[in-house]
């Protein structure tokens, strides 16, 4: 996979983005701090120095293992015995960031949050050109267990692409038997979550701030075509969260309204929080790489 010196270069400066604004907002997760002012500051701050936001900023806890991210007026403030999975990209051109940490306020979880770094440490270990995905989760699900946890199942890592965060092949938390191989250039974020429930897999929730434009179609409520309008102007390309739409139309209920129509009309595919199936806690550590031949290289540090 040829990649010319400019490419390069952007996604090495995506990459040292990503990471900075995951140590940025890992700094404002504490007991008493509100989500959403944690979210706002560090998505500002990405655009402030040059880059857009490959996706919201995701800050799940406890049992919840992605995809949460703040509504609009949201008062949720960290507990002193939550868990929270920090999880951020960058962007700038197409070009896609992805990483992520898991902060322990209880200090009661420490041994789940080294399993998943672990996890994370033996599957880059054995990341190159021609390993089989199945390899990478196995290592990952046998670290997890000999940790006494589990692996969640149906989450995993995941090739980036332009314009496509999950995109290409799937890199398993398990041995899935998948023998589709890694190749040189491919850019990679490699994902462990691990859990202590009893289930080991998520499920999606009721609660979804989180959506992804997919194409035009007539709608004939006025409100929604103005939220259809700004999300075609302003975040086309990558997730976007409700909250970045508040400007719009004039209530929260009208644009909750118009984010319902556009969706069931297939003009947006929705991200709901996922949770874990047995209310276990979770924990996540991430890291985006490229393959070379005889290893990888980190790109969020």
């Amino acid at each position: 996979m040829e990649r010319d010196e400019k490419e390069m270069k952007l996604i090495a400066e995506v990459g040292a983005a990503s990471y900075k604004a995951l140590i940025k907002a890992k700094s404002m997760v504490k007991p008493g701090a509100k989500l959403l002012d944690v979210a706002e500051a560090t998505e500002k701050y990405l655009r402030e120095s040059g880059f857009g936001c490959a996706f919201p900023l995701n800050l799940s806890v406890n049992s919840e293992a992605a995809h949460y991210t703040p509504s609009m007026m949201d008062d949720k403030v960290f507990g002193e015995k939550d868990i929270v999975k920090v999880d951020i990209g960058a962007s700038k051109d197409g070009i896609l960031g992805d990483n992520a940490l898991t902060v322990d306020l209880s200090q009661q979880n420490g041994k789940l949050v080294e399993a998943s770094q672990e996890c994370l440490r033996n599957a880059i270990s054995r990341v190159k050109a021609g390993v089989m995905v199945s390899d990478i989760g196995r290592e990952i699900e046998n670290t997890a267990r000999r940790h006494g946890f589990k692996p969640i199942m149906n989450l995993g890592g995941h090739e980036v692409k332009t314009h496509e965060l999950h995109a290409g092949i799937f890199v398993p938390n398990y041995d899935n038997h998948d023998d589709t191989q890694l190749e040189e250039g491919m850019v990679v974020a490699i994902e462990p979550f691990v859990t202590d429930g009893k289930r080991g897999e998520v499920l999606e929730s009721d609660v979804c701030e989180i959506f992804g434009y997919v194409g035009s179609a007539p709608i004939r409520a006025p409100e929604a075509r103005k939220v259809l309008a700004e999300i075609e102007s302003n975040n086309e390309d990558e997730p976007f969260a409700v909250r970045w739409l508040t400007h719009t139309v004039g209530s929260k209920f009208a644009l909750y309204k118009s984010i319902k129509e556009l969706a069931m009309a297939g003009m947006l595919t929705a991200y709901p929080m996922l949770v874990e199936a047995s209310n276990g806690m979770v924990s996540q550590s991430e890291v985006e790489v490229m393959v070379t031949k005889d290893g990888c290289e980190v790109l969020t540090k």
